[in-house]
C-alpha cells in the first residue's frame, strides 16, 4: 500500500478548509475483486438474515475490521438485533475522531450485507448471491474503512456499520438507530452506499435518495469537486426510495440528513432479487473508480468545521 503524506502544513497557517484526501491514495481493484468475489460466493448461501451464509460474512467482515486497526464501538463487533429472531447481528467498527472537540460529533457510513437466501431455483441455481444488492455496498464501505484508518486524519468520529436484516424490513438499522438514541449518540449525519455495482449512464455519475430533504447532494458535489457528481433521478422519488434503506430509521430517530448514494437507476440491471444478480456482471473497475473519487469527498464531509450538510424545510 502506497505510503499516504499528510496536509500539515494546513493545521500550521491555521486554514479552516476541510481537510483533504491525500491524492496518492488509490484503491485497488483487486481488494475490491477480492471482498466481493467472497461475499457473493455460493458458500454463503445468498446471506439470508440469521443464517450460517450470513454468519461467514460476518466473520469475514470482522475479520477485515482487526486487520485494519478498527475497535468495536460496543463491546464486541456483533450487535445482536433486539427484534430479529433467529440470531442476527449488525457489524460496528469505531474510529474514533481526532479533534478533541468534534470528536465528539458522528458520521455513520453504513451499507447492509445481508440478502435473500435462497429463493426459487432458475436453471438449476436457487441462490440468490446479492451482488448488487448489497455485497457491492458493502465493498465499497469496507474500502473506505481502510482508507480512513491509513488517512488517520478524521476529526469525527465514525462509525462504519454493516446492517443485517434490511431485507426483513431494515431490522437492524432500526435496532441500532433506537440503541445509540438511548445513549444520546452525536449523529452529524449519515451515509449510506446502496446497489452500487454498475454504472449509470447518465449526465450524473450516483444519484442519492431523499435529493430534496437536504443540501447533501450539493456538498457532496461541491467536495468531489465535480457538478456531474450527484444528480436528480425522478424514479427514486416515484418508488420512495429514501424510506427503502437503512438511511431512513436514522432520519427518523435522530432528524438528521441520512441519505443512499446508490446507481441502480432500474434500467441499468435487471436482476433485482434474482439469482443471476451475480459477482460476474459487476463492474469492479466502475467499483474502484468511484470509491476513489469518494474518498475526499467522504473525508471533507467528515473533517468540516462545521456541520455544513444540513436538512431542508420541505
Amino acid at each position: 500500500m502506497k505510503k499516504i503524506l499528510f496536509f500539515l502544513a494546513l493545521a500550521a497557517v491555521g486554514c479552516k478548509s476541510p481537510q483533504l484526501a491525500n491524492t496518492d491514495y488509490q484503491v485497488d481493484q483487486k481488494n475490491v475483486i477480492e471482498t466481493l468475489a467472497y461475499l457473493t460466493s455460493d458458500e454463503l448461501e445468498g446471506r439470508d438474515s440469521g443464517s450460517a451464509g450470513i454468519a461467514l460474512a460476518a466473520d469475514y467482515l470482522e475479520n477485515q475490521f482487526k486487520e485494519n486497526g478498527i475497535k468495536p464501538y460496543f463491546a464486541s463487533y456483533r450487535d445482536t438485533l433486539s427484534n430479529f429472531t433467529p440470531t442476527a447481528y449488525n457489524i460496528v467498527g469505531y474510529i474514533e475522531g481526532k479533534d478533541p472537540v468534534l470528536k465528539n460529533e458522528f458520521v455513520i457510513i453504513g451499507a447492509h450485507y445481508d440478502h435473500i437466501g435462497r429463493i426459487a431455483a432458475v436453471a438449476g441455481d436457487d441462490i440468490a448471491n446479492g451482488a448488487n444488492d448489497n455485497a457491492s455496498g458493502t465493498t465499497m464501505v469496507s474500502e473506505i474503512a481502510k482508507y480512513l484508518v491509513t488517512a488517520n486524519n478524521n476529526k469525527r468520529s465514525v462509525l462504519i456499520v454493516y446492517f443485517s436484516a434490511e431485507e426483513k424490513g431494515l431490522l437492524g438499522s432500526r435496532h441500532l438507530a433506537e440503541k445509540l438514541k438511548e445513549q444520546n449518540f452525536n449523529l452529524y449525519t449519515m451515509l449510506n452506499f446502496e446497489m452500487v455495482g454498475v454504472p449509470m449512464k447518465r449526465d450524473f455519475q450516483t444519484f442519492i435518495t431523499g435529493f430534496k430533504k437536504s443540501n447533501m447532494a450539493e456538498k457532496l458535489n461541491r467536495y468531489a469537486k465535480d457538478p456531474s457528481f450527484v444528480g436528480f433521478l425522478p424514479d427514486e422519488l416515484q418508488y420512495r426510495l429514501f424510506m427503502a434503506s437503512d438511511n431512513f430509521p436514522f432520519y427518523v430517530t435522530f432528524n438528521v440528513p441520512s441519505q443512499t448514494i446508490c446507481t441502480f437507476d432500474f434500467k441499468n440491471f435487471e436482476y433485482y432479487h434474482h439469482v443471476k444478480d451475480e459477482f460476474e456482471l459487476m463492474d469492479t473497475k466502475h467499483m474502484t473508480d468511484l470509491t476513489n473519487k469518494l474518498l475526499p469527498v467522504v473525508t471533507q464531509m467528515i473533517n468540516a468545521d462545521t456541520q455544513e450538510i444540513k436538512l431542508k424545510n420541505e
